[in-house]
Formats: structure tokens, C-alpha cells, sequence
């Protein structure tokens, strides 16, 4: 059996300020989180802050996200977008962030050639490899021209870099219907992050179902556990983590979302067979005393400091624990 995944959330899934969700997420257990760059943007604290205030809530920051429309693009654009990369990473840097998310372009500069967007985004993987840092490619469900993992995976493999891997989205796959099965053919090396998300199956467009009807997996129709199970057999040890975009999720208190998002990995883990259960604890004596009373017994029981802590489900009596 594979070890325990790590667990992360990004920061997208909860609302407050990002010290709010950075909380929240600490207090549910969570190992880590994907930093949405709006978040960091709208924040009052500097970069290195929050690398400061995650490192004392026991956090990780596994991925810093997201950078659009980057690759198959003129060479004057390819230029620009080189220099917001170097920006971007300096960013990073201060974060502790180590891998970025790129999303396959929606841009109307970007080119149908895998060739030029496996030599760009070579370009841009050896600019992250000086800084020590990785690139993640994901093709969104609505890409210009990449909308497919399997499309990902092969540019990613023709720009053969090995700080360039792939990003998979469960939302991004499922919704188009997409068969996650060759996915087990990807090394599992090569997959640099996994992000996890259910949903309803809605007659929508696919970037407003995205954008506002995600859910926790086990609370939609996707099949999560085939899906996980897929990239875990490929080889993947990176951490389970959660991108959910809800406009419910997102105007809740954070905290008791966060344990929501928690239990549900937790319930995933256990149908994946990779939830690390701690033992039962050692019987050393009686933890409680059920006592079947009649309505009179009860209230002397109740003055020798009894507490009547429930009805039984099946009879009409009355349980009572010491106070």
C-alpha cells in the first residue's frame, strides 16, 4: 500500500482574508496550501509574511498559482511573458513557493503548434530550474487550443525539461468526459501536482459550471476514488489537493469549510485504502453506564448526580451517565 497522501487546499476554496483561510486551514488539519494569487495580491501582508506566518501554523506553501496564457505565442509576446515569469518567480522566492501553475492559454495571440509551445514552455521550465523552482502545465477544459491532460502530457514530453511536468485537474478531465484511465501511463514523476474537485452534473458551459458549482469530493457525481486511484498508480507522491470554486463555500465562515474539505479527503483516503488509521485505544476500565429506569428512578438517579444524556433510538427510556 502506497503511503498516506499529504492534504492541501487552495486558498481559493474559503472566504475571509488570506490570514483568515491560512487559519482555517491550519485548524483542520491541513499539511498545506495552494496560494491563488489574488489572494496574495488583496493581502496587507508582504510575501515573505506569509511564508513566516504558514511556517508557525505548521503549513506548506505546495503551490503558488495561477500564470495564464503563457505559451505558443509570437516571439515579441513569448518575450513579455518571459519577463513576467522572472517576476513571478521573484515572487515565489519570497513566498517559498517552489512550483508554479500554468494553464494552457485562452489567449487570442496563441498558436495551434505543439512544437512552439514545447519550446516555450522549455524556455520558461529552465528559468524556473535557475531559481530552484518547477512548472506545472494544466490544460483547462476551455484551453484555445490544449484542452486536454493527454495534449498536456505531450507537449510536456516533447519539451523533455525536467522542471516541466503536469498539473491534473479532476474537475478539468471529468467534466469533459474524458477517460482518466491513461493517465497510469504518465510517470509518476512527471505528474507535479494533483488537484481534486467534484460535482454536479449540470447542462452548462464548462467555465461557469467551474467557476461556481464545484464541490468536496463525495458530493457530486464524479467518480474521485477511480480518478485518484489512476494517478496514484502512476506514481504520484505529491499531496492530495483541493480546488474548489462554490460561491456557497466562498461566502461561509472558513473554518467549519475547512473541516468540511477535510472530511472529505479523509472519506477519499479511506476508499483509496490510503488512510492511516490510528489504533484503537486500550480498554482499562468502564468509559460510561447505560441504566433503564422508569420516570421516578430517573429523578433520584438525577439527585445523586446522574445526567440524563439522551433518549435511547429504540425504547422509551432514558440514559444516564454520571455528572
Amino acid at each position: 500500500m502506497p503511503p498516506e497522501p499529504r492534504t492541501a487546499i487552495a486558498t481559493v476554496c474559503l472566504s475571509g482574508t488570506l490570514e483568515d483561510k491560512l487559519a482555517a486551514a491550519a485548524a483542520a488539519g491541513f499539511d498545506g496550501v495552494e496560494v491563488f494569487e489574488n489572494d496574495l495580491v488583496v493581502s496587507p501582508s508582504s510575501p515573505a509574511e506569509i511564508r513566516r506566518r504558514c511556517a508557525d501554523l505548521g503549513l506548506t506553501i505546495d503551490l503558488y498559482q495561477p500564470f495564464r496564457d503563457f505559451e505558443a505565442v509570437p516571439p515579441d509576446v513569448h518575450a513579455a511573458n518571459l519577463r513576467r515569469a522572472r517576476r513571478r518567480f521573484d515572487v515565489m522566492a519570497e513566498l517559498g513557493a517552489d512550483t508554479v501553475l500554468v494553464c494552457s492559454s485562452v489567449s487570442p495571440d496563441a498558436i495551434d503548434d505543439d512544437d512552439l509551445a514545447a519550446e516555450q514552455l522549455h524556455a520558461l521550465a529552465e528559468v524556473a530550474a535557475g531559481r530552484g523552482m518547477k512548472v506545472a502545465y494544466e490544460a483547462l477544459a476551455w484551453g484555445k487550443h490544449v484542452s486536454g491532460y493527454e495534449h498536456a502530457w505531450r507537449i510536456v514530453r516533447r519539451a523533455a525539461h525536467p522542471a516541466l511536468g503536469v498539473c491534473l485537474d479532476s474537475f478539468h478531465i471529468l467534466s469533459k468526459g474524458h477517460d482518466p484511465a491513461p493517465i497510469r501511463a504518465i510517470p509518476g514523476e512527471k505528474i507535479f501536482f494533483l488537484q481534486l474537485a467534484d460535482a454536479p452534473r449540470l447542462p452548462m458551459d464548462v467555465l461557469p459550471w467551474s467557476r461556481h458549482h464545484r464541490l468536496f469530493p463525495g458530493q457530486g457525481d464524479f467518480d474521485l476514488t477511480a480518478f485518484t486511484g489512476h494517478v496514484l498508480a502512476a506514481g504520484y507522491r505529491g499531496p492530495l489537493s483541493l480546488e474548489v470554486f462554490n460561491d456557497v463555500f466562498r461566502q461561509a465562515d472558513p473554518r467549519p469549510a475547512a473541516v468540511d474539505a477535510m472530511r472529505s479527503l479523509l472519506a477519499l483516503k479511506e476508499s483509496l485504502g490510503v488512510l492511516d488509521l490510528p489504533p484503537a485505544p486500550a480498554l482499562t476500565g468502564h468509559a460510561f453506564a447505560e441504566v433503564v429506569t422508569d420516570p421516578g428512578a430517573g429523578r433520584v438517579l438525577a439527585s445523586l448526580g446522574f445526567a440524563r444524556t439522551g433518549v435511547h433510538r429504540t425504547k422509551p427510556v432514558e440514559l444516564l451517565g454520571a455528572g
